[in-house]
């Protein structure tokens, strides 16, 4: 159980990095998608400064997952050393051609491999993992940010009146005000929607590279942890919190740009559109049909990535688990 756990919970991670090889020109122009929507926004504007924001704590998420992830592997790799006699990363791992694994030179070509296999399973996987936590936080600050320019977008078009023509006496008219008002509404409302089309097709170009590998890296999970539970928390320990995290990430990353998207439909409605005009409220009518339609990540497409799918899950390999573990006593 304990080897065919490390076989199985070794494959969660690098399956995400096989498939970016196997969509490496979907990937590259998902890229430049996604720089091509940062030179829309305008440096130093209150837009970017709360895109800014967010990704500080998306950068932190990410850093948090690697070195977690690459700790791991380094404790793993390490642990032998600070052993008494001769050990391998897992005694009970038997390298086919290299019998007896614990004489020279054996002893040392086993241990090089096992360390190159790990290095290969951590290091490359926690990267590509890295890139979806950032890609995919960058559209949730984007949609935090939209949310925060339509509560303000009333705000700011009084604001833009007032700058532009109240202090120089040139409009006095009420209707001429509304006017210019609604303009200015007009014009944000556009690059809203723009900005709003732009992170639903980015979001969805995201899920369709990496669904078929979250899918398969959850049936992993499933079989790994009940694979560990059965072989031992003392012989597993470093594996649990290796399987769990590269899952939890998604979910929390799918959790967070669901959330994202909750604020961008809750700001659409408090934006104060009953002052805008007819063809304004219009716009913001659509703009609200169109945000309700939550912004999300899908495991294969069967269920939603979020908290609730994972505990789905950890109720499942508990349940599995408990029924394999009775039948087995």
């Amino acid at each position: 159980m304990v080897v065919l756990s490390l076989g199985i919970s070794s494959e969660i991670g690098t399956l995400k990095f096989f498939y970016t090889f196997i969509y490496i020109k979907k990937v590259q122009r998902i890229v430049r998608e996604y720089l091509e929507c940062d030179h829309m926004v305008v440096p130093g504007s209150r837009f970017a400064d709360n895109v800014l924001k967010t990704m500080r704590n998306v950068k932190k998420r990410a850093i948090l997952y690697w070195v977690v992830v690459i700790g791991n592997g380094v404790v793993y790799v390490t642990k032998p050393l600070f052993m008494s006699g001769r050990h391998h990363m897992e005694d009970r791992y038997i390298v086919y051609g290299l019998e007896p694994m614990f004489e020279s030179p054996n002893y040392e070509v086993a241990y090089f491999l096992m360390m190159f296999g790990l290095c290969f399973i951590c290091y490359p996987p926690a990267n590509v993992t890295v890139f979806l936590i950032v890609v995919v936080g960058y559209t949730e600050a984007q949609m935090i940010a939209l949310g925060e320019e339509m509560l303000r977008i009333w705000e700011d078009a009084v604001a833009h009146y007032n700058n532009k023509y109240h202090t120089v006496g040139a409009l006095t008219n009420s209707s001429e005000k509304n006017k210019i008002i609604n303009q200015y509404v007009k014009f944000r409302l556009t690059e809203i929607i723009k900005m709003h089309t732009t992170n639903i097709q980015l979001l969805r170009q995201v899920e369709f590279v990496f669904r078929s590998a979250i899918a398969m890296g959850y049936v992993f999970l499933v079989l790994g942890l009940i694979a560990e539970l059965l072989g031992g928390l003392e012989n597993t320990y470093l594996q649990i919190p290796f399987a769990l995290i590269q899952v939890l990430v998604d979910c929390y990353t799918g959790q967070k740009v669901m959330d994202a998207s909750s604020l961008f439909e809750q700001a659409v409605y408090d934006c104060k559109w009953e002052n805008f005009d007819k063809s304004n409220m219009k716009t913001v009518l659509l703009i609200l049909q169109n945000s309700q339609k939550s912004m999300r990540l899908s495991v294969g497409g069967i269920t939603v990535l979020g908290f609730s799918c994972m505990m789905s899950v950890m109720k499942s390999i508990y349940s599995a688990y408990a029924t394999l573990r009775t039948t087995m006593s």
